[in-house]
């Protein structure tokens, strides 16, 4: 009884170890959304273009940058030829001895 109950334990722990492991790696290879997934998600009128009232999170901080031609509207193309956000620093990992 007791084996059966420790095997089927390690099971359900190597199963959910392993589930949490793909979890992690799925978020790792993600990356930044594409042009066509941000203009799904922001064109909510579908014009093929945002607008600062459409904009969100660093695309609405950086949109006179991103707007080039200053006509109000981020294009596809005025994306393309953006700068990329920087990405936060990670903290400095410890060595544990």
């Amino acid at each position: 009884m007791k084996k059966t109950l420790l095997t089927i334990t390690f099971f359900a722990f190597g199963v959910l170890s392993s589930f949490g492991q793909e979890n992690r790696e799925d978020q790792k290879r993600q990356g930044p959304p594409s042009i066509k997934k941000i203009f799904k998600d922001l064109d909510k009128n579908e014009d093929g273009k945002i607008s600062l009232k459409e904009a969100k999170g660093p695309l609405k901080q950086d949109f006179k940058k991103i707007d080039t031609n200053k006509d109000g509207f981020i294009s596809k193309e005025e994306l393309k030829k953006a700068p990329k956000p920087k990405r936060p620093e990670r903290p400095e990992r410890r060595e544990i001895n």
